[in-house]
């Protein structure tokens, strides 16, 4: 994903009110930081910013005062109920750096027939150049049969990353569904229902006869 450009409004006032106000006329609260500078505390635009931020690892530019600071979104706090963003944490990030990030994880293909999959590692944790972060790593189980596991390890990195996650981690499994004692007695109770209606469909055509 390339750079999301953002315009950016200096900040004077703080505190719940202050962020109220900001939300109601369409902006986001937050604050840019890194580097050894002090933080800078910002509005962002909410559209634009609500858009970008649902792009894991999005790299951004923001524009405040005439002058561009690239930027990764660190933390992003969501109010649950309304589903809107609160506040953002911005992270400074300079080209030709490497950072950990999270990544999520991406499963394609489909396993063997008859088999389900599990994911037990939703990120992974990887070390990739700031300006050049992976939105995902995709974990390909095409073919896979039951007992099949894929830990950290076996998983294919984007170019010039580096692993944080133990290797040993398991991030996905294959196996066959559970039948529980329930589903194997309604499979039963259906196949005598049937059975039973297949007799008496049978006696009824030969009286008919």
């Amino acid at each position: 994903m390339s750079e999301v450009k953002l315009v950016a409004t200096a900040r004077t006032e703080f505190g719940k009110g202050a962020a109220r106000r900001l939300r109601r006329a369409h902006q986001i609260p937050a604050v840019l930081y890194g580097h050894g500078s002090d933080p800078v505390h910002v509005s962002l635009p909410g559209h634009e910013t609500m858009l970008a931020v649902k792009h894991a690892n999005a790299l951004f530019s923001i524009e405040l005062d005439g002058k561009s600071t690239l930027a990764i979104a660190k933390d992003v706090q969501v109010e649950p109920v309304r589903n809107v963003i609160e506040h953002v944490d911005l992270l400074i990030v300079k080209k030709g750096e490497k950072i950990a990030v999270e990544v999520p994880v991406h499963v394609v293909g489909e396993s063997a027939p008859g088999t389900i999959h599990v994911v037990e590692t939703q990120a992974l944790a990887l070390e990739a150049e700031a300006t050049h972060l992976p939105q995902n790593v995709e974990v390909d189980i095409a073919g896979l049969e039951a007992g099949a596991i894929v830990k950290a390890a076996d998983v294919t990195l984007p170019k010039g990353a580096a692993l944080v996650t133990d290797a040993d981690a398991i991030v996905l499994t294959v196996s066959l569904p559970q039948v529980s004692a329930d589903d194997v007695a309604a499979e039963e109770a259906a196949a005598e229902l049937a059975a039973e209606q297949s007799a008496a469909s049978a006696a009824e055509s030969g009286s008919e006869g």
